[in-house]
């Protein structure tokens, strides 16, 4: 993932390297006009020099004077290429016939062959080499973007810093920490971001918590008329016959199974992790459950760290689905220990005989409320139960599954971390 902070700060040393190598092409672009300036250097140079007849000693006079002026070696040629005077160190060999106007660098410093208007030919070459002014100025526009650089790297950082800071608090608002904020810092957009992030954040948390209130009152109060109900059934006597007293009795123990774990699932929805961890032994707590519902447990002791009600729960719950779905047929419950990347691992089976999930549902029947077809006509449990062993397995760092038996049914295998 590539980081804010440093796509800004990379744009910026972009900018600056663009806006210095533009600098230095301008410069070289300007330096490629010295022939029109070295014109204009020799017309100024044949007006300050004698006559192309003048004696000898008039010459060698005249660049005498320019050399201690200039700090030039100066060497002043005739058309055919016989030197006429000459000041300082005498310059390379000179031949007019290959000579042409321009300046070359060479190692004793730049040499300026000028071709006077008179024919003659006059080679200047600096005494001392000076840096060229194009070193100065690129040297300057390098110390500049340095300096911007180094001094842009904190702001672009800082910026970085506190986008990441809110991504963290988006995540864990997202992973279910209602009450995660992040700090306002200074007064921009991304300040003013910061706070419509907090204010959004305690909007949900107050939206949430009014939800759960909600729903714990309102299965508080379902279980009032659900006792007077079952009251009233019981004083029925012989006035109502033995069918109609035991399917009221069934379906008041339905609604109170509900109402038992719409609180269950509030509670765990309003937890972030788990009340209390304790050493279970898995296969024991099995055979407790399964006692229940005329099932023996078989396979190996395991000890997982959790909390035992839960883990309660969620063994009853599969069970209860089992039994529901499996009609007649026995139901198997095993423990069995397993391999895994982190360790081992304690596996849970429950197998029913009964008709078995379509592939494509045995995905969604552990979302809340969702019932398969089989059972939709018949008005057989909540689609609350299987939620809710997956949220105690997840809440354990475990999953479940549902997978097709052999020879019919279905097995829900429940992988747990063994301590």
């Amino acid at each position: 993932m590539q980081r804010l902070y440093l796509q800004i700060y990379a744009t910026v040393l972009l900018v600056l390297a663009v806006f210095v190598g533009a600098a230095a092409l301008t410069w070289k672009l300007a330096e490629e006009e010295t022939p029109q300036y070295l014109d204009i250097a020799a017309e100024l140079t044949g007006a300050l020099l004698p006559d192309a007849d003048a004696a000898a000693v008039e010459d060698q006079k005249t660049l005498d004077s320019l050399h201690r002026k200039l700090r030039f070696d100066l060497a002043l040629y005739r058309r055919d290429g016989a030197m006429l005077a000459m000041a300082g160190h005498p310059p390379p060999h000179f031949d007019p016939r290959r000579a042409r106007p321009g300046w070359r660098r060479g190692p004793g410093g730049p040499t300026f062959t000028l071709h006077l208007p008179d024919g003659r030919w006059l080679v200047a070459r600096q005494v001392r080499e000076r840096p060229s002014p194009i070193l100065y100025v690129v040297g300057g526009l390098v110390v500049l973007a340095l300096a911007i650089a180094l001094g842009a790297y904190p702001v672009v950082r800082r910026l970085g810093r506190r986008l990441e800071r809110l991504k963290e608090g988006v995540e864990q608002l997202g992973s279910g920490d209602l009450g995660a904020r992040v700090a306002v810092e200074g007064r921009d957009e991304v300040a003013a971001l910061a706070a419509s992030f907090n204010r959004s954040a305690q909007r949900i948390e107050e939206l949430i918590a009014a939800h759960r209130l909600l729903l714990a009152n309102c299965s508080h109060e379902l279980r009032t008329p659900l006792a007077r109900i079952g009251v009233a059934t019981s004083l029925l006597g012989d006035s109502a016959d033995a069918k109609t007293r035991e399917e009221l009795k069934r379906d008041i123990a339905e609604l109170d199974h509900l109402i038992e774990e719409i609180l269950l699932a509030s509670r765990l929805e309003a937890a972030t992790g788990l009340d209390r961890r304790e050493p279970v032994d898995l296969l024991a707590l099995a055979a407790e459950e399964g006692a229940h519902y005329d099932t023996e447990a078989e396979g190996e002791p395991i000890i997982v760290e959790g909390d035992r009600l839960l883990l309660r729960r969620l063994v009853r719950n599969l069970l209860e689905n089992a039994r529901r779905y499996a009609g007649d047929g026995p139901i198997e419950l095993s423990v069995a220990r397993g391999k895994g990347q982190e360790g081992d691992r304690a596996i849970l089976d429950v197998r029913d005989h009964g008709p078995g999930v379509a592939p494509d549902e045995r995905e969604r029947i552990f979302e809340p409320f969702y019932r398969p077809a089989a059972t939709r006509e018949t008005g057989r449990g909540s689609g609350l139960g299987l939620a809710l062993v997956r949220d105690i397995a997840g809440r354990h760092g475990g999953s479940v599954v549902c997978l097709a038996a052999e020879g019919g049914g279905s097995r829900f295998r429940v992988d747990l971390p063994a301590a």
